[in-house]
């Protein structure tokens, strides 16, 4: 660096030497020393001409000044008359003014005065040396007499120091200067233009001036240059380059104006010889062109002064630039090597499986890729360096040390690049030796559960097994870990913690597995062995050991049946032979059991290890999706590829993934792992996290939209490149669809497990655990249709829990009101989806949206709403076993449904029940209570006996009548048995209540489809119930919902039991062995009259109409699935169908509020 200034110091010197030269030789040419005149000064005087220097000389080379005849020579002022002798004596070079001027004074036209005059104020002004002065005297003879006269007689006043010579004419002036040197005014042949000769003095001297004031800015400038502060940054470096070069330019620029200023001057004084090569410069002009060259000349050793100066300060200057660059490049290149080794630094993991491992060095490949971006521009800084050294770069003391820090830099990297790249080659050595003895003891396992233990039982069988076994073992050599100090030794270098605990596992189960091996070998050898002993022909014994292939069980029917104790005692060898083999057959027993047990064992660990590799598997795919596609959307390197309709949509892309990822990782994968050897426990897992897996309806909803973004930017090259850097062959979206499929893999892995543990202590747990992962996914996949619905004003939170949602053909028929309604009754089906909620079912209509791909999200047209409290059903519609009614207001609107299976329809009937039924059983419970309270505040009825009472009679009469009129009970039978001869005097009393019940009956619920009697016995409680029912506006016993059917169905299928009523048969039955048996077929309806001893109810077959006794055992197979049974009445119309129905006045019974539903 010191190097560099000093050459630019020098530099600087040099310059200042040369320019000051060129100052002194200005003023030396133009005399600004002694006379600081310039013609441009005076240049109103000059063009008088009352004196001018015409360039000639004097025969020594003395410069002729010459005083042309100027009639107001008089009247110039002195200050002018003295300018333009200083200036015109001091043009000629100081050696010829040393010698002397002529001065030729032209006085022919003037007079003696007028001469005398002149020649004093010429003699007292003239500012320089004399040789001689010539003055050509008045012409006219009479002034020429008298000048004679009076110079002769005036002599002592004209002393001077040279003499004056009076001269009659121009011949005798041509005697003293040679005609050659005067003008033609003069008789001489002299060239001489007075005005060029201004014009020429005025351009020198400009052009003087112009040189000496270059000079002196060249000479600001450099001192300028040289006392500029180099900066610290590469702006200022920069910006002063910058700067100074455009000064420069400014400079260079001056200078060739001034060059090319000169060189027309020296054009204009050479003209005459352009025109005329034989033309002779005077000495004045040649003066000129000597001055002008002079000029030239040091203008252009100026001009290559300050070139070489400023390419000294210029290199230093960009050799500065260069330095910052280098110091800034420096800064960024260490930050980002810095960063890079930071980074790597932290890949200290080694991997908890092949796959993992796998994936860090994918990871690690592409760190590496994109870290040796960054290395290479290090290594290409530290050579960019070394070549400024090179160079003689100036500050070579601050380079060198940076370039060696780059370089070692470098090489720390890639030699832990190195190192950590070998520690996960050596780590996927180890997990691919694990995975292999883990994979071996699966499928050792594997062979042990799949050997048939029946076929075992055989010499052959058993052969056959040893020699899979075997063959088995022998693959162990390259699958199995031999020694486990050998494997601590080789990969110490990796072995921390958990991947030696996990070696330590792996190795303990190849240990387990080896010794089941060896378990199962001595257990088939011994039956190999057993099969194979000589068997002794013995005595053919009756016909126990004829009919048996049992020996033992054999023996004991014969010792039991023989008369004789002698004979049936075998001979004692024959005994001990049977014995023993009998032994050995119980011991193959108790072996096979074991063995089964031993299966299960095998195949629950199977399947639990299944469960917790793909739980790890789907961790780490839902790590790599978070890491590889949804971080780098954040990454502003990679912002420029995403595209404008994915900005800002991370949230919809990926939804809640992050939050499932978390919660699999850090708890649920680690409570999986405690029940690895527990695997029939892990029922109690699942049902501690079972809120937890709320987290995936969440997801499942934001599903569609997420589809439909990655439809839109599939293409984007965000994803490309993403998938490109994972190495991945599948794209985003099958990843995306991970988690659905992970929560639908769990209930087919609960029930394999719970498949082969049935008879362990956490069956019921596991049991409960896929009762709860199946409603967890009947829940996601119904709310991912319920939040399609759309056009519905209120709160769907409102109508309760969802229960079911399916799409249904649906007929109309509306029976009351406007005849125009009825003419609107459909007979083409309408396609609906229906919701049924706890408090109101949704009639919507399915519209599919247009799209590809993994879901066309349709939505869902709100149409109308059924409130829960006024809707009743009829199960079964003549004609076709697909279809049920659900109807509206007692009939008034009827909805008939077509559902697309039997099953689906039962299905749907059934949860209607439920919910019906516990709308019921609230309102039951309601007026029951207030039952209670009027009990207490009434008297007792009277009691009544065993014959119908008159309370009874009423209430028989008024089912009858609903019965009959379709206006009070639309459709609705009582299954009660009736008496058949009721007291006709009570008509009267039952026919004047009639308007009284018909109102009663409206504001209580009826449950019809129960039997109103459960046996015979019961009449008298039940009638005393009717009346107690009537009076009070309680609940009878027939209207018991917990005595139907649908009762003992929601209570548990153990604790249901017969009662009267009527049902429909579903399957066949003949009896024949008693005369009073009656014989059913699928589809007869029969009523259960009443039950009678030793479990046998006595039965009427309304389709045959035969009577018979059927045990109550085969009547609940008959029965206990049809949904007559499980209905609650049967049809007016006499078909099968029956209904449940709730009076419209429940919502008033039971104290309900529901708002907003549309009917």
């Amino acid at each position: 660096m010191r190097f560099g200034l000093r050459n630019e110091e020098m530099a600087l010197e040099e310059m200042v030497q040369r320019l000051d030269a060129v100052s002194q030789d200005t003023d030396e040419i133009m005399h600004q020393d002694i006379v600081p005149l310039c013609a441009a000064d005076i240049e109103d005087q000059l063009k008088k001409q009352f004196a001018y220097l015409s360039g000639g000389r004097g025969q020594d080379g003395c410069p002729v000044i010459t005083f042309p005849d100027y009639p107001a020579f008089s009247e110039i002022p002195e200050k002018e008359f003295q300018n333009v002798l200083t200036y015109l004596t001091s043009i000629p070079s100081l050696q010829d003014t040393g010698i002397g001027f002529i001065l030729v004074i032209d006085r022919r036209q003037d007079k003696w005065t007028s001469v005398k005059a002149s020649v004093l104020r010429i003699a007292a002004s003239f500012p320089g040396n004399l040789q001689l002065v010539l003055v050509l005297r008045p012409t006219g003879f009479l002034q020429r007499t008298l000048s004679d006269i009076a110079f002769k007689f005036n002599r002592d006043e004209f002393k001077m120091k040279v003499p004056i010579i009076m001269l009659s004419s121009v011949p005798e002036l041509q005697s003293y200067i040679d005609k050659t040197q005067l003008t033609e005014d003069l008789g001489g042949t002299l060239d001489y233009c007075h005005s060029r000769w201004l014009s020429h003095r005025t351009a020198i001297e400009s052009f003087a001036v112009m040189v000496k004031q270059t000079a002196q800015m060249l000479q600001s400038f450099g001192t300028e240059l040289a006392e500029t502060e180099l900066p610290n940054d590469v702006q200022s470096t920069s910006s002063i380059l910058s700067a100074h070069t455009e000064k420069k330019g400014k400079m260079k620029e001056d200078m060739m104006l001034a060059l090319k200023e000169g060189h027309a001057i020296l054009e204009s004084i050479r003209e005459p010889l352009t025109k005329n090569p034989e033309y002779n410069l005077n000495q004045d002009q040649l003066d000129n062109q000597t001055t002008v060259q002079r000029l030239l000349d040091q203008l252009g050793e100026t001009e290559a002064a300050f070139d070489e100066f400023w390419a000294k300060h210029q290199q230093k200057l960009e050799q500065c630039l260069q330095l910052r660059n280098f110091e800034q490049n420096f800064r960024e290149v260490k930050a980002i090597l810095d960063v890079v080794s930071e980074k790597l630094s932290a890949f200290t993991d080694v991997g908890n499986s092949y796959a993992h491992v796998e994936h860090m060095l994918k990871d690690l490949a592409s760190f590496e890729e994109k870290s040796n971006e960054a290395v290479q521009k290090a290594r290409a800084l530290s050579l960019e360096g070394n070549q400024l050294i090179q160079s003689k770069h100036y500050a070579v003391d601050s380079i060198l040390p940076k370039c060696n820090e780059l370089q070692h830099l470098c090489d720390e990297f890639t030699t832990e690049m190195s190192k950590r790249r070998n520690l996960l080659h050596k780590s996927l050595e180890l997990h691919s030796l694990l995975e292999k003895s883990m994979k071996w003891c699966d499928e050792g396992i594997y062979l042990l559960a799949s050997q048939p233990v029946d076929k075992c039982q055989s010499q052959d069988g058993a052969e056959s097994a040893l020699q899979e076994i075997e063959k088995f073992l022998d693959t162990g050599t390259k699958n199995k870990i031999q020694e486990l100090n050998k494997v601590y030794k080789e990969y110490e270098s990796i072995l921390n913690p958990d991947l030696k605990e996990h070696v330590q596992k792996v190795f303990q189960k190849q240990e387990s597995m080896e010794e089941m091996f060896q378990k199962r070998q001595v257990s088939l050898k011994k039956l190999a062995a057993k099969q194979t002993r000589p068997v002794q022909p013995v005595a053919p014994r009756p016909e126990a050991f004829t009919k048996s292939p049992c020996p033992s069980p054999g023996l004991r029917r014969g010792s039991e049946n023989s008369p004789s104790s002698e004979s049936n005692i075998p001979k004692r060898g024959n005994y001990k032979r049977a014995k023993s083999e009998m032994s050995d057959i119980q011991q193959g027993r108790s072996g096979s059991v074991m063995d089964d047990e031993e299966n299960l064992a095998i195949l629950r660990r199977h399947v639990m290890n299944e469960l917790i590799e793909t739980e790890r598997a789907y961790v780490e795919e839902l790590l790599c999706v978070l890491e590889g596609y949804a971080a780098e959307m954040d990454n502003p390197l990679m912002t420029h590829l995403i595209s404008p309709a994915l900005q800002n949509k991370k949230d919809v892309l990926f939804g809640n993934m992050e939050e499932i990822y978390h919660f699999h990782n850090r708890i649920f994968l680690r409570e999986l792992e405690n029940y690895i050897d527990y695997p029939e426990l892990v029922g109690r897992c699942f049902l501690e996290r079972m809120e937890d897996f709320q987290i995936y309806e969440k997801y499942c909803q934001n599903k569609p939209r997420s589809e439909s973004l990655w439809r839109q930017c599939s293409d984007c090259a965000f994803f490309q490149e993403c998938q490109k850097k994972l190495d991945h062959k599948l794209s985003l979206d099958s990843y995306l669809l991970k988690p659905v499929q992970r929560i639908t893999k769990y209930q087919l892995l609960l029930k394999e497990m719970l498949k082969y543990s049935k008879n362990c202590e956490g069956a019921e747990d596991l049991q409960e655990a896929l009762t709860s992962i199946l409603g967890i996914l009947k829940a996601v996949n119904d709310s991912m249709h319920l939040i399609a619905i759309t056009g519905y004003d209120g709160n769907l939170n409102e109508l309760g829990k969802l229960l079911m949602q399916g799409s249904f053909s649906v007929w109309t028929d509306h029976k009351k009101g406007h005849a125009k309604v009825k003419d609107l009754a459909r007979f083409k089906p309408m396609q609906r989806h229906l919701f049924l909620h706890e408090k109101a079912v949704l009639f919507c209509k399915k519209r599919e949206e247009n799209g590809e791909g993994y879901e066309k999200a349709p939505s869902y047209s709100y149409k109308q709403s059924l409130n829960m409290t006024a809707v009743g059903i009829t199960e079964n519609v003549k004609g076709d076993v697909k279809k049920f009614e659900i109807w509206y207001n007692a009939r008034e609107e009827v909805y008939i449904i077509q559902a697309p299976t039997p099953e689906i329809k039962a299905t749907w009937v059934n949860e209607i029940r439920k919910v019906l039924t516990s709308q019921l059983q609230a309102c039951r419970e309601a007026s029951q209570h207030r039952a209670l309270e009027q009990t207490q505040s009434l008297p007792l009825p009277t009691s009544s006996n065993t014959s119908p009472s008159k309370n009874q009679t009423k209430s028989i009469k008024k089912l009858e009548e609903r019965k009959t009129d379709p206006a009070s009970l639309e459709g609705y039978v009582s299954s009660a048995s009736v008496p058949k001869n009721p007291d006709k005097s009570k008509d009267d009393t039952v026919t004047s209540s009639t308007s009284e019940s018909s109102a009663l009956s409206k504001k209580r619920f009826t449950l019809q489809g129960f039997a109103n009697l459960k046996s015979q016995k019961g009449w008298t409680k039940t009638s005393h119930s009717l009346d107690a029912s009537e009076d009070n506006d309680g609940w009878s016993s027939a209207e018991d919902p917990l005595n139907s059917s649908d009762a003992e169905e929601e209570g548990g299928a153990g604790l249901r039991k017969l009662v009267p009523g009527k049902y429909t048969v579903v399957a066949d039955h003949d009896e024949k062995g008693s005369p009073e048996s009656l014989a059913v077929k699928s589809g007869d309806i029969v009523e259960l009259l009443h039950e009678g001893e030793e479990g046998l109810w006595f039965v009427k077959n309304l389709t045959t109409s035969k009577e018979g006794w059927v045990p109550a055992s085969n009547l609940l197979a008959l029965i206990g699935n049809s949904k007559s049974a499980q209905s609650l009445s049967s049809s007016e119309s006499g078909t099968g169908s029956t209904f449940l129905s709730s009076s419209s006045s429940c919502s008033e019974s039971c104290n309900a509020t529901f708002s907003d539903i549309k009917g």
